[in-house]
């Protein structure tokens, strides 16, 4: 069985890293060209700013991020990882959407269960029946109120019911 070779898992992982590599060095590389350039034209605040650019990639081959990179993008467990995290995602904003449609927030829930569990005394939303339950003498009609007609009074009778509601 000479002609069947297997590869191994790890020799395409090297390859992979070394492209990747590769191609990290070239863009710093050429980053720093451009910063050379930027330079001798006398911009050298933004020369320094691409020369900061350029070295990043360079810096990440270095740290060993890119080969975490490399091993990650062509490993299928890592995208079935990357899966389940958008599932997770999708449901939890669903769900937060759902809430604000319906109006329940977290806050909300907690105020109720908070008063839901407090005493209530039985007459606390019955008027007090001191001064203010006492109908007010109604004052005499202006000559505007009057000439206005019965829209003038309506208004007013909205608001006296709804004071006299609650106790003023």
């Amino acid at each position: 069985m000479e002609g069947t070779q297997r590869e191994r898992p790890t020799e395409h992982r090297l390859e992979d890293r070394m492209i990747a590599e590769t191609v990290c060095a070239a863009v710093s590389a050429a980053g720093l060209g451009i910063a050379a350039i930027t330079a001798y034209r006398k911009r050298f605040l933004r020369a320094a700013r691409i020369a900061a650019y350029s070295l990043v990639p360079l810096g990440l081959v270095m740290t060993g991020v890119v080969e975490w990179l490399a091993d990650t993008a062509f490993s299928p467990t890592a995208w079935v990882g990357f899966g389940v995290l958008g599932a997770a995602w999708f449901l939890f904003m669903t769900t937060r959407a759902v809430e604000r449609r319906r109006g329940v927030t977290g806050k909300e829930r907690k105020e109720t269960k908070a008063s839901s569990t407090e005493a209530i005394a039985p007459t606390a939303s019955a008027p007090s029946l001191g001064q203010g339950a006492r109908p007010a003498a109604r004052p005499a009609a202006s000559p505007r109120a009057a000439g206005s007609g019965a829209s003038g009074a309506d208004d007013f009778s909205d608001i006296e019911a709804i004071l006299k509601k609650h106790g003023i």
